[in-house]
């Protein structure tokens, strides 16, 4: 796979399983994909997340067991992931390397892999897929990340919350990192998890935030048109 070449994104869980397993999504998802792929020579990487799937086995093991330790609730979610990608990898089955990522320190498979797509999945825990992501990014020398998320932009606050919440087109990594919380913990839903932005903003990558529902949106983001969402990146 030409690292240089391929458009990396990190695809939120809440896409895959908001409730339950979005086929329609994923049904629609995997047609742009490959009108990509064969339309345009594009490669891909995805890295997956948990979704609800992460949260209700965390959250059951909580109730069960109150006495449940972080560590345990991320290995948890980061099988969860592990499911999720080996979803994504099926339905690309013609398309994608026939192997799952999980440690993104190990970049042998990307070097070799001649299909279109590479899927990567959680590595371990005390980190999110969008720590994975950035390492990922960091290790194959890609400058730009598209985040895939259930949200149109990042708010300067929580916009189910806060009616007046703003939203941001353009932002610094330092700007981002003062609205949003300061440490990592299972499940945590956020737009991107604090430890990845703290070395997103050391490796002067940027990222893209996108709401993944919104397909015309990412279509006119990879054809290099106009497009909706919010660009981080240092000053």
């Amino acid at each position: 796979m030409d690292a240089k070449k391929t458009c990396i994104i990190n695809l939120g869980g809440s896409l895959i399983v908001p409730d339950k397993i979005n086929v329609d999504f994923l049904k629609e998802f995997r047609a742009l994909i490959i009108e990509h792929i064969e339309k345009d020579n594009k490669r891909f990487l995805f890295i997956t997340g948990g979704g609800q799937t992460a949260r209700r086995y965390a959250n059951a093991a909580q109730v069960i067991s109150s006495d449940i330790e972080d560590e345990d609730k991320d290995w948890l979610g980061i099988h969860a992931t592990r499911l999720n990608a080996h979803l994504i990898r099926t339905i690309f089955r013609d398309y994608a390397h026939p192997r799952i990522n999980t440690n993104p320190h190990d970049l042998e498979d990307f070097f070799q892999c001649k299909q279109p797509i590479m899927i990567a999945a959680g590595w371990r825990p005390g980190f999110s897929t969008d720590y994975d992501t950035v390492l990922l990014a960091r290790y194959l020398n890609i400058k730009k990340v598209v985040n895939l998320s259930n949200i149109d932009y990042v708010y300067d606050k929580d916009p189910k919350k806060f009616p007046d919440a703003k939203k941001i087109e353009e932002m610094s990594w330092e700007e981002f990192r003062k609205i949003s919380t300061a440490e990592w913990s299972p499940g945590l839903n956020a737009p991107f998890d604090p430890v990845a932005a703290a070395y997103a903003e050391k490796e002067d990558l940027e990222t893209v935030t996108l709401n993944g529902a919104n397909l015309k949106n990412l279509d006119a983001y990879l054809n290099g048109e106009k497009f909706e969402g919010t660009l981080i990146k240092n000053n």
